[in-house]
């Protein structure tokens, strides 16, 4: 089998996994309004994914470095996500909401995070990028908004639940065929859990990346309910994330001619001023068609950000410790700042309107940049 044969069940994984949470991403705030949620309400709700993967990231990171197995720990969860999600995505009210969303976030929040560390060792085995393998996920979420955006507009955001089960469907296929990346190690004991966490350049770079990732956790709950307070429809909602992640794919497919030029520091700090100048931007718009037009910087921001985060994670951590390393920096990429972003960013938006949470998203972000420079001159930014 060729290297690039062997890779193609996980290149489909990615594919259909972030094709189907490109419906939550891009449209569960819209079903969330239909069923009558204020911006408040709908910022809990977003924030219970952020809030459960704190938990539920280490904790899938941890068994799959115990048991040796990313492919496995895969499969449970996506068989977790398509009974929890056939329920969650047709309620209704509140509660209800509220309690399936703790169930589906439990077993969904992990397999982005499980899918790249596998990408990962994967292409480590094999030498190649990681974004060659990695941008199939992007090219998923690209186009899924936009079709997912068009069926929608034709048949009701109330219908959410059918392109999700049947792209999520497709990606627990993919699983049964992964190759798993096995590794010579002993298994990981909680005693290394325990080193890893006191690691002092891994802490002190996960909470500066939290100033910046906030602003983009905040943006993925409340973009498309901006463009659609400035006037935009469901299909050009879908349109705005397609631009962008196509934008995020083009980086990551492109990765391995430009990723070893600098040091990943000088990426994230470039790509954390050019989320400034995007939230700024956005904070100043009154026409929906300008949010859409400046997509393209979802790739310069996001692409480069997390890809070059995601690499300079993986020199920090002790291969032992692989998985529950990179699911710990995704638990603060995603949920801590998902958590914040979404619940500071309902209230805002529902007191001052979506300018005003932009312009604070830029101020921010602002702040990240500035203090991840000085994180890279100083020692601890020298791995």
């Amino acid at each position: 089998m060729t290297n690039t044969e062997s890779t193609v069940p996980l290149k489909m994984l990615l594919f259909y996994f972030h094709a189907a949470n490109t419906v939550i991403v891009s449209f569960l705030p819209l079903y969330l309004q239909y069923r009558d949620l204020s911006s408040v309400e709908i910022g809990w709700i977003m924030a219970i994914g952020p809030f459960i993967s704190i938990i539920s990231q280490p904790f899938w990171g941890y068994m799959s470095d115990k048991y040796q197995t990313v492919k496995r720990m895969l499969m449970i969860c996506l068989i977790g996500v398509l009974i929890s999600s056939t329920f969650f995505l047709q309620m209704a009210t509140l509660p209800l909401l509220a309690t399936l969303g703790f169930a589906y976030y439990f077993f969904a929040s992990p397999i982005g995070a499980l899918g790249d560390s596998l990408a990962q060792r994967r292409a480590d085995q094999l030498g190649i990028s990681f974004g060659a393998i990695r941008t199939w996920g992007s090219i998923g979420f690209a186009a899924s908004s936009l079709i997912v955006g068009q069926v929608l507009s034709i048949v009701g955001i109330q219908f959410i639940v059918w392109p999700y089960l049947l792209l999520a469907g497709a990606a627990f296929l993919s699983s049964m065929k992964l190759t798993d990346a096995k590794v010579k190690k002993r298994p990981v004991q909680f005693s290394d859990v325990r080193h890893l966490m006191k690691k002092k350049p891994f802490i002190i770079f996960l909470f500066i990346i939290t100033f910046i990732t906030i602003t983009h956790r905040a943006n993925d709950s409340f973009v498309g309910i901006y463009i659609a307070e400035l006037g935009g429809s469901e299909s050009l909602i879908g349109f705005s994330w397609f631009l962008g992640v196509a934008s995020e794919a083009l980086v990551f497919a492109t990765a391995g001619k430009w990723f070893k030029k600098y040091h990943p520091l000088i990426f994230m700090i470039s790509a954390g001023f050019l989320y400034s100048i995007r939230w700024f931007i956005y904070a100043s718009a009154d026409d929906p068609m300008l949010i859409v037009g400046l997509q393209f910087l979802h790739g310069l921001t996001f692409g480069v950000f997390y890809l070059t985060a995601f690499q300079y994670v993986t020199r920090l951590i002790p291969m032992v410790m692989q998985s529950t390393g990179h699911l710990i920096f995704v638990a603060v990429f995603f949920g801590i700042s998902g958590i914040i972003g979404s619940l500071f960013g309902g209230t805002l938006m529902d007191t001052f309107g979506g300018d005003t949470l932009y312009l604070y998203m830029g101020i921010l972000s602002s702040i990240g940049s500035l203090t991840m420079l000085l994180y890279h001159v100083l020692p601890y930014g020298k791995s």
